[in-house]
């Protein structure tokens, strides 16, 4: 954990895996994040495989470094307890529909009335000013509606999801420098402000960053970056397994047709330049593909080696578990005291010459409600009478 962000307190009523991931990552950098959930815990408690205490793997790599306190937000002490906690607070997150935050006292507007020096960030499946708004969304349906799900059509196979929560992961960054911006202009000018991070736009602007082509010139241009288009990018197969390399260069691309004997594609008009090679990517990769088919892993990555040209062995889940790059950068250490922890999923920034405090382990549910409640005012028999009633645990 870096000490960079002390002194701001993020009330964070979120749950899965979006809003948790961004505000560990906001936690990481030293935030107080109170998480605020219900009765019953955050969903994501109970995804993924169990550990000796009960918190899942999906739990633990989203959860760190933050303080639990189980609320019931449908009572009137619950709203109570909100209500102080948003006073105390620098940003709310969530990542309710609209009517579900406007039951519960959550949307921008009531948050804001409460404290107008407040960050509201609110993530959502797809943007307010749009019909889609208000629509139920998960990993699926954004990799879907985002055009994500249906890019290996241009290349021959069927619509396909990303075995990642790709939509989940991409939005979780975009909340991050969301509020890290809005806590600089509230830094300059004392002003709070009400953030909408939508699922479906931060996907779609991921995958046209480079596939709108065509269309950013064109009124009636076709989107794609044919390069990644093609049918034959993808992994090359050797003799025994699986390799990926990328002459991109017209020297790296020279140096290798000379290494596999096909010095005479060099002769080709459209091989002299960039926009030539790019056209006739498929006849670069057949031809590429052809010769390392008749080598071992080993003896590619050798080649691509002594050649200066971009390459990795394809690694399975299994190989990135013992990878020796990771292993040397201490990726994996167990940074916190979680019981059974083996290794965790770290933030891959480094901040050198910022002092490293111990990460704290993933709550359990509702470790922190007692902590919480007495910094809010909160006597020990009014603690006592809320326990009583259900609306904390």
């Amino acid at each position: 954990m870096k000490d960079m962000l002390g002194g701001v307190r993020i009330v964070d009523v979120t749950t899965i895996v979006m809003g948790p991931m961004a505000s560990q990552i906001l936690a990481d950098l030293g935030a107080d994040v109170v998480k605020v959930e219900p009765p019953e815990g955050d969903l994501a408690r109970y995804s993924g495989t169990p550990g000796p205490d009960g918190i899942s793997s999906i739990f633990a790599s989203n959860n760190r470094n933050k303080r639990s306190i189980a609320l019931d937000l449908r009572s009137p002490d619950g709203q109570e307890v909100l209500t102080r906690l948003i006073e105390g607070g620098d940003v709310v997150l969530h990542n309710m529909r609209p009517k579900a935050a406007e039951r519960l006292g959550l949307s921008a507007e009531a948050v804001r009335r409460i404290k107008p020096s407040i960050v509201h960030c609110v993530a959502v499946g797809f943007g307010s000013g749009g019909p889609y708004a208000g629509t139920a969304a998960y990993d699926d349906v954004i990799q879907a509606a985002s055009g994500l799900a249906a890019l290996p059509l241009k290349v021959g196979r069927q619509p396909d999801y990303v075995p990642s929560i790709m939509a989940d992961k991409v939005a979780a960054l975009h909340i991050v420098y969301a509020v890290l911006a809005a806590l600089m202009r509230r830094a300059r000018t004392g002003e709070g402000c009400a953030v909408e991070v939508p699922m479906f736009e931060a996907l779609a602007a991921f995958i046209l960053n480079e596939h709108l082509g065509a269309a950013t010139f064109e009124a009636g241009g076709k989107p794609g970056y044919q390069r990644l288009l093609s049918p034959h990018r993808r992994p090359f197969a050797t003799a025994d397994g699986w390799i990926s390399a990328l002459p991109y260069t017209e020297a790296q691309w020279r140096r290798t047709l000379a290494e596999i004997g096909r010095m005479d594609v060099t002769e080709a008009p459209w091989f002299a330049t960039a926009p030539g090679r790019n056209a006739n990517t498929a006849t670069l990769y057949q031809i590429l593909g052809a010769a390392l088919a008749t080598r071992t892993t080993a003896q590619c990555l050798a080649m691509f080696e002594a050649l200066d040209v971009p390459h990795a062995r394809v690694n399975t889940l299994d190989d990135l578990i013992d990878d020796p790059h990771l292993a040397a950068t201490g990726f994996f250490r167990p940074t916190d005291d979680l019981e059974g922890r083996a290794r965790s999923v770290p933030q891959p920034v480094a901040f050198h010459g910022v002092e490293d405090r111990p990460d704290r382990a993933p709550p359990a549910l509702a470790a922190d409600g007692a902590a919480v409640l007495e910094e809010l005012g909160y006597s020990e028999a009014q603690v006592a009478r809320m326990r009583a009633d259900g609306t904390v645990l």
